[in-house]
């Protein structure tokens, strides 16, 4: 059965084989790509990767409408099963199977967005396909170790800077990260992370010789 991948624009995105979905950072409401509603989204999961508003987002509301269950931290967790949520708590450097596969938190260089937190980046392992999905991070130099766990298929990237690495950083962690497919997110949703995909798509090729690919926001690939 065919994975899609569908890109709502920020760091929000969907994992889905027709049967089972996972979306990730669940931001709707005061995303301005407005590609879609939190009523819109059905899934049975939801991974988090921080607690910041534009990454924990919608996910009280769509956990409620659809019994989802929350994959993050211990942290965010425990906060969204304060909301009335069920909730499996991880932290950074575990894995833990599920019937579509794995999620493996790594490291992010970023702030936790709740109490006593981390912020983390995301491998996961969806029926076949290997995702990893840096989450709101600075660069660090052991991303060069994050393909040792099995390849990587696709790497979802921030460039959006200020916030995050910028396309400089990003291009330097994707030389190192060495997936198949890299593919930029985070970015435009406000002036301050203005940049530029397709430009970090053509450095990616032309300096690092790597395949790099813009998903349009709204848009959904075949993985």
């Amino acid at each position: 059965m065919e994975v899609k991948l569908t890109y709502y624009g920020h760091a929000t995105f969907m994992l889905s084989n027709g049967e089972t979905t996972i979306v990730f950072d669940p931001f709707f409401n005061g995303n301005t790509w407005e590609k879609a509603k939190p009523e819109d989204i059905k899934c049975q999961y939801i991974v988090i990767s921080h607690g910041h508003g534009d990454h924990y987002g919608d996910a009280d509301l769509i956990g409620k409408a659809n019994n989802a269950l929350v994959i993050s931290t211990a942290e965010v967790a425990h906060k969204a099963e304060e909301a009335g949520l069920k909730a499996h708590a991880m932290h950074l450097g575990g894995k833990h199977d599920f019937e579509f596969g794995s999620i493996r938190l790594t490291p992010a260089f970023h702030g936790a967005g709740i109490p006593g937190g981390h912020a983390a980046g995301v491998i996961v392992t969806f029926y076949g396909k290997t995702l990893y999905f840096a989450g709101d991070t600075a660069f660090f130099s052991d991303m060069q170790y994050l393909n040792r766990f099995g390849k990587l298929n696709y790497a979802l990237l921030p460039i959006g800077d200020n916030f995050t690495m910028g396309p400089e950083d990003a291009l330097l962690a994707a030389s190192l990260i060495k997936a198949d497919v890299t593919i930029p997110v985070h970015y435009k949703t406000w002036p301050v992370i203005d940049q530029d995909p397709d430009a970090f798509v053509a450095k990616l090729e032309a300096e690092h010789h790597q395949k790099g690919l813009v998903v349009e926001p709204g848009s959904t690939i075949v993985l």
